[in-house]
């Protein structure tokens, strides 16, 4: 499927070296704030291009807003958003047309479809997550109205994870690491890899604070299945964690339960989700990404006629997607979240009829 969301929706569209891609946002509530500047600050974060730890691919990712908006507001209508290609290099590709790149999904793709755009993947190139930060900046602007900030960095380059965390010192970084006394040697660790022709995974870090109590389904939409499920959707993630993640399974009921006194949760494993319901403590998440597909390094494969053959990667890569994924990976929480504040929506009418007031 390309549609996202239940209340709050987003169908995206477009291929990694066609001539556009872009997204429709519905079930944005009419008035609020649609800044044309905000989004593009948001698209600007993972735009290709800007260091040597991401694809020297040069896209200015300028967002067009097509509908919906008027007069810097929402009318309640679709929002139409769009973003033009202009830096394609198709025949960087033509040596792997027939072939399918190990862990890439040219092989499901086709075994699914029957056809195949070659081109820089296509539809599966993560070059389709621009449009779901420019969605998930109007998701922003909705929770702003709530209060609820959506925080990222990177926690973890290979094996080297981050001690402390500074969500503000993440917005400097280049890497957006959160731990400033680890974040040269995660650069180090990012440019040996690309030396080697090689790439290396990383861990991304998110807390959602502010979330009020009460969000998510009791059973088929609970807010971590959806959380975990949308963080999942994105190109190069292999594990999602929600608080103590799988250090629970490690745990005793005695360490891993929060406890409670008469302010609240004295504690946080559960990383503010019970019974798939937010519990109004942050919500704490860790993103995995499985090191970049795309090496220089000679592979084996096979054909589209079944054939084994060796081949060599051209074009322009991230030796680790997850310094851009983190933006992708805050985008995608802040959707789910704006989707499940609009199916709370009789505990939230109250701050909806603030919105409408206010504009």
């Amino acid at each position: 499927m390309n549609r996202f969301g239940l209340k709050f929706s987003v169908t995206t569209f477009g291929e990694s070296h066609g001539k556009a891609i872009g997204c429709i946002v519905d079930g944005v509530p009419s008035g609020v704030e649609i800044d044309e500047s905000y989004i593009q600050n948001e698209i600007d974060k993972r735009k290709p291009g800007l260091t040597k730890f991401a694809t020297q691919r040069k896209e200015s990712d300028t967002v067009q807003i097509l509908s919906g908006v008027f007069e810097g507001v929402s009318t309640g209508a679709p929002i139409a958003l769009v973003i033009f290609n202009e830096n394609q290099k198709s025949n960087d590709y033509e040596n792997i047309k027939s072939l399918f790149r190990p862990s890439h999904a040219d092989f499901t793709y086709f075994k699914k479809y029957g056809v195949r755009d070659y081109r820089g993947g296509g539809r599966s190139s993560a070059r389709e997550t621009a449009a779901r930060v420019a969605a998930g900046a109007i998701a922003k602007k909705l929770l702003e109205k709530f209060n609820i900030k959506i925080k990222s960095g990177i926690f973890a380059i290979g094996c080297i994870e981050a001690k402390n965390l500074d969500f503000e010192y993440a917005k400097t970084s280049e890497i957006f690491a959160l731990d400033k006394l680890q974040e040269t040697a995660q650069k180090e660790a990012i440019l040996r890899a690309k030396e080697d022709k090689d790439s290396i995974g990383g861990c991304v870090f998110i807390k959602a604070l502010n979330v009020p109590a009460g969000l998510g389904e009791p059973l088929y939409n609970k807010l971590d299945a959806s959380l975990a499920s949308a963080l999942m959707g994105i190109n190069g993630v292999k594990a999602v964690e929600i608080g103590e993640g799988v250090n629970a399974s490690k745990l005793r009921g005695s360490q891993n339960n929060d406890q409670m006194d008469k302010n609240g949760f004295v504690t946080n494993h559960a990383g503010g989700i019970l019974g798939g319901i937010s519990t109004g403590a942050d919500i704490d998440l860790k993103v995995h990404f499985k090191p970049t597909p795309s090496i220089f390094l000679e592979q084996q494969t096979q054909n589209e006629h079944n054939e084994s053959v060796k081949f060599s990667m051209k074009g322009r890569h991230d030796p680790c997607i997850a310094v851009r994924g983190s933006i992708v990976a805050n985008a995608m929480v802040s959707l789910v979240i704006a989707d499940m504040l609009l199916l709370n929506a009789s505990a939230t009418m109250k701050n909806l009829k603030k919105i409408y007031e206010k504009n």
